[in-house]
Formats: C-alpha cells, structure tokens, sequence
C-alpha cells in the first residue's frame, strides 16, 4: 500500500502522519520513547527569533472536556534551535517542519522562508 505524500516540490513523506505542533517538543524528547523514524514528518514546536519563557504557571488546566493549556510559545530560540536541534536532526531521515512563530509578522527577516537540513 502506498502511503507517501508529496507536501511541497522537494518534500516527499513516507506516510501522512505528522505531529501537531507544540504537543512533541522539538522530536528528540519522544526519540527515546518509540521509533520517530516511523512518522511522515515531525513539527516541531512553535520556534520564536529570540528564546521565549512562555506564560507562568499554572499552563494547565483540566476541564470536562479535556485539558486546556497556555504555554505562551516557551521556545529556545530560532539560533539554539540550528546549534542544538538541527545536529540531530540531520542525522533522521524522518523531515522535521520548523514551526517559526514572529510577532508581530513584519519582524520576520526576508530570507527566511525554507530552510532544510
């Protein structure tokens, strides 16, 4: 059965299942858990310029339906990410989609639309 996805011209899955953003960290949190390799592609957490400490506690809260949460973007930043991420990244061959978040959008430098490792 084939399973494989085209996501853009030069972005092949090997399957359509991917993480939601924000819910699997930056993929190597969960590395040690199951076989990340298996997935279509990880996105990884929502990734500001500067590192960010997101909201203060409580995050959480659980209601009748469910939980709710307000992390508020905690982030490493855009340059710790390619130090530290990136390294490990290169060596998966699941992809990882880089979620960049900027506020306010004007601040979002030009050359920075696709980078891939």
């Amino acid at each position: 059965m084939k399973l494989s996805v085209q996501l853009a011209p030069e972005l092949k899955l090997a399957n359509p299942v991917m993480t939601a953003s924000g819910t699997f960290g930056y993929g190597n949190e969960y590395s040690q858990a199951f076989d990340v390799q298996k997935l279509g592609a990880i996105i990884c957490k929502g990734t500001t310029l500067e590192p960010m400490e997101g909201n203060a506690q409580p995050r959480l809260v659980e209601t009748a339906s469910g939980l709710l949460n307000s992390i508020g973007l905690q982030n490493i930043g855009v340059k710790a990410l390619i130090r530290e991420k990136a390294p490990i990244w290169a060596k998966w061959r699941v992809p990882v989609i880089v979620n960049i978040a900027v506020r306010p959008l004007r601040t979002m430098p030009g050359w920075l639309v696709c980078w891939r490792v």
